[in-house]
């Protein structure tokens, strides 16, 4: 079996990305797999020894099958990865996303290839992802949930044409069919604002619109049971984050194995994860402070 591309998205945060290239490094696929690392340009003066940083790191990688893309000018997070899983995804039928503050296990790899050699002819499959909340029940081997999500994930050409970056429609569909309360995990996490808020110009989420552009084709993404990824970037070292460790996962020691199932949301996954997001206040501003980070919103 040929591995699917591994896409690699960077900034500034040189010691992130080493420790992400070498958890990515630790898998067997890794060697056999193209890689396309995406850099972004500095913000400002002052981000650019850093930024700098990160390409003196990544020009010293070795291997024929990492091709390097240089941003010249700061295009953010959502222009970098829109465009840069567009651009892969003209040359592959199937990629797979890591940003630069995730640390994969050695069986990321296996269980994202298996996923998408799995159902890949399931077009109701949107993606498969590697991370899960640290919830508090114990959880299938995989499970469906409806939509997509954005820590370590991979999809198909034929699942990422349905992405839609007009914000508007999006909202307004959701809006239409009544669909927000359910698009909002039972009202657990305000997803809707914040596509309404991308929408007024006061975010720029790609995340929440692919999200969106899942759920309104009522399409799934396969999530592990047992998480295959851990954010690093939870540290206060990203750009819209506080310090937090409610997100920490010790990564999957032991495979998770993917295997055909019916295409059907777990309504126990679903209500897991809605409870983490309740669980008391204070977690949900630390949570809606991270996932401004992971969609990236501004302030």
């Amino acid at each position: 079996m040929s591995y699917a591309p591994i896409a690699v998205f960077a900034y500034a945060r040189p010691d992130h990305l080493r420790r992400t290239i070498e958890s990515l490094s630790a898998n067997p696929e890794f060697a056999d797999s193209p890689i396309f690392i995406y850099c972004d340009g500095p913000r400002q003066e002052a981000d650019k020894s850093q930024t700098d940083a990160v390409r003196a790191y990544v020009d010293s990688l070795a291997g024929g099958a990492v091709k390097r893309v240089y941003r010249d000018n700061n295009i953010g997070l959502a222009k970098s990865i829109i465009s840069g899983v567009t651009e892969v995804l003209k040359q592959y039928d199937a990629v797979i996303v890591i940003e630069d503050d995730l640390v994969v296990s050695p069986h990321f790899l296996r269980y994202m290839n298996d996923g998408l050699h799995c159902y890949r002819d399931q077009d109701r499959v949107a993606s498969i992802h590697g991370y899960c909340y640290p919830v508090d029940v114990e959880l299938p081997e995989t499970f469906f949930l409806r939509g997509a999500d954005c820590w370590g994930w991979a999809t198909w050409r034929r699942a990422w044409q349905h992405f839609e970056p007009d914000g508007q429609l999006l909202l307004d569909a959701l809006r239409r069919e009544r669909l927000a309360h359910a698009f909002d995990l039972g009202g657990s996490y305000p997803y809707t604002d914040m596509l309404a808020n991308q929408v007024a110009g006061k975010n720029d989420s790609w995340a929440v619109r692919w999200h969106a552009s899942c759920f309104l084709q009522n399409m799934l993404t396969l999530y592990p049971g047992r998480s295959l990824v851990n954010n690093i970037g939870t540290d206060d070292s990203g750009t819209h984050c506080a310090a937090t460790d409610e997100f920490f996962q010790i990564v999957s020691e032991t495979p998770v194995r993917v295997d055909p199932m019916p295409l059907v949301c777990s309504k126990e996954a679903e209500a897991s994860f809605a409870r983490f997001f309740r669980k008391n206040r204070s977690v949900s501003a630390r949570v809606a402070r991270k996932l401004r980070s992971i969609l990236g919103i501004s302030g």
